[in-house]
């Protein structure tokens, strides 16, 4: 009898892994740089340490959706008032980072992060979570870049360009989202269980280059971090413990790793005051993660079909409860001395039509000058293109770096419960149907093949608008919502919607052209979007639902007789 062949070969190269970790990720010599015994074995004693607390939060979570689902609202704690009515302040902002104006956002892809850097943004946020498809090659590519980046040898040399991109003398400071909470590493076990994926991204570039950043960027103070998708201040404590467990490995001082937390979900919007405290000595503010905001308001609100939304594009800062929540953001942050970061400019340049491009950068403008009279920091932008534009409407603070200390918002304290809930206002559209059906499938085929930033219809689309398009088709659906923005009067069915997919499939395969769209997994990415948009049940998240499909375990297959 003949063996089978196989992939797997004894004298395969494998990671120097420690007792209790397996990385069954693709071996590669680059990746091994930064998979080290060391550093590995840093990521499974941040994981061993934290699991059960992790564990526990994500149950709470389970909890307080259960009671949102059986009517229950979010609101203040009057448990932790104390908290809220004290006169306690975080620590002192870095002066490294005390202007913040425009920050410029992205995956962490080698020519993305060399553009960011040297983009004439204050920041970049290099992205392991919502703008990044986290594959292995993604992931550990992304640390590698990270990594040439702060020791200042990054290059990427463009073929098709015939140029190579380098750093200039001057750069954006760097800040690092890690993903949320919720997400596994799948390619990395630690005792037999996927690993925490934050504690992967935040472990993996914290040990390589806690030192050579607070040496080159920091002036003493550093790594930076952005931290998502927290929707209690209990969250926010297991992250405070884990800086202080990796300053305790590095032997830097208590307070060196500074982060901000993105207020981009409901609950966390009753929580802000709790959040900064328990992350007081790490704390560099908050920032309005509005698209998010307006999944998660959708989410938590998801058996509540008196709370429905309209069309996504009417749900902007001019509703009541959106303004409500980026007030007392402010108000919160200039009461505890950090930043008050405003939300993400999503328009791209319009190079096509010079006429179309005025009036997209005219509210993004707009937009900005309400940002900074509000009382907001800085603010976010996808593209450099917008970085001009933001630069100029926050010149409007003068010589100052900050308006933490004049802009205090007082006016913000009678900011109610009923406020941060008021149900927006606007209508409902078979085109808003059809452009959530279409966003969201041309996003997820992106995603599916390694995309997580991808830009359509003039906006650059990522996973939290992505989950807008699911979770709003989902509760139209649902409950069987009148369209009544356009005079036809109809209900939303499954038969419907199927109509609509249909429809926007063909429209996109004219878009794309029928070559892209026969290469690229439309049709996947297709059924599993509308399956996810007639489930009994709402997925949590689109990208955890979905991970499964660019898990890659290597070697491929065992040997076998």
């Amino acid at each position: 009898m003949e063996l089978e062949t196989s992939v797997y070969r004894p004298n395969v190269a494998v990671y120097d892994s420690p007792d209790g970790v397996e990385v069954r990720g693709r071996y590669d010599q680059v990746f091994a740089k930064i998979l080290t015994r060391d550093a590995l074995g840093f990521v499974a004693e941040l994981q061993r340490e934290f699991r059960g607390h992790v564990r526990y939060a994500m149950e709470c979570r389970r909890e307080a959706k259960r009671r949102y689902n059986s009517g229950a609202v979010p609101g203040f704690d009057p448990s932790t008032k104390f908290i809220r009515d004290g006169e306690w302040v975080c620590a002192s902002v870095p002066p490294a980072v005390a202007d913040r104006r425009v920050e410029i956002t992205g995956p962490v892809e080698r020519k993305m992060i060399i553009n960011a850097l040297n983009s004439g943004a204050k920041v970049f946020m290099a992205d392991f979570e919502d703008a990044l498809s986290p594959s292995w090659e993604n992931l550990m590519r992304g640390q590698v870049n990270l990594k040439d980046a702060v020791d200042g040898s990054i290059t990427f040399n463009d073929k098709a360009r015939n140029k190579v991109y380098k750093l200039n003398d001057q750069v954006a400071k760097l800040f690092v989202r890690p993903r949320g909470w919720h997400l596994p590493e799948a390619h990395i076990l630690i005792d037999g269980e996927p690993a925490t994926g934050c504690l992967v991204d935040f472990g993996l570039y914290f040990f390589h280059n806690y030192a050579k950043f607070r040496q080159t960027q920091g002036s003493g103070f550093g790594p930076f971090f952005y931290l998502p998708k927290m929707e209690h201040s209990r969250e926010a404590k297991i992250w405070n413990s884990v800086f202080e467990r990796a300053e305790k490995m590095a032997g830097i001082e208590r307070g060196s790793i500074r982060a901000t937390v993105l207020i981009e979900t409901l609950p966390a919007v009753f929580q802000m005051n709790e959040i900064l405290y328990e992350l007081r000595d790490h704390s560099v503010g908050l920032n309005c993660g509005r698209w998010d905001y307006i999944f998660s308001y959708v989410k938590t609100f998801q058996a509540h079909p008196d709370r429905l939304l309209p069309d996504r594009v009417l749900v902007g800062m001019g509703q009541h409860f959106m303004r409500s929540y980026s007030d007392l953001l402010i108000r919160t942050c200039h009461k505890r001395g950090v930043h008050a970061m405003g939300g993400m400019a999503a328009q791209i340049p319009i190079r096509d039509d010079p006429k179309a491009n005025e009036m997209a950068l005219d509210l993004v403008k707009k937009d900005k000058l309400r940002e900074v009279r509000a009382g907001h920091d800085g603010t976010w932008a996808a593209h450099p293109g917008l970085i001009p534009i933001c630069m100029d409407a926050f010149s409007h603070m003068g010589n100052n770096p900050n308006q933490i200390k004049s802009m205090k918002r007082d006016d913000a304290s009678a900011i109610t419960e009923e406020d941060l809930l008021q149900i927006p206002r606007g209508v409902r559209t078979l085109e808003g149907l059809r452009l959530n059906t279409r966003v969201g499938i041309q996003y997820l085929a992106a995603w599916l093949t390694g995309s997580g930033s991808v830009p359509l219809y003039n906006l650059m689309e990522d996973a939290a608008t992505a989950e807008i398009s699911r979770v709003q088709n989902w509760q139209w659906i649902r409950y069987g919502v009148e369209l009544d923005g356009d005079g036809l009067g109809v209900r939303v069915s499954k038969e419907l919607f199927g109509r609509v997919v249909e429809e926007e499939m063909e429209r996109i395969e004219k878009e794309v052209g029928k070559d892209k769209f026969k290469k690229g997994m439309y049709k996947e990415a297709c059924k599993m979007f509308t399956k996810q948009c007639t489930a009994a049940e709402l997925d949590d998240f689109l990208t955890l639902a979905v991970y499964d499909h660019i898990v890659a375990h290597y070697p491929i297959n065992a040997s076998r007789l």
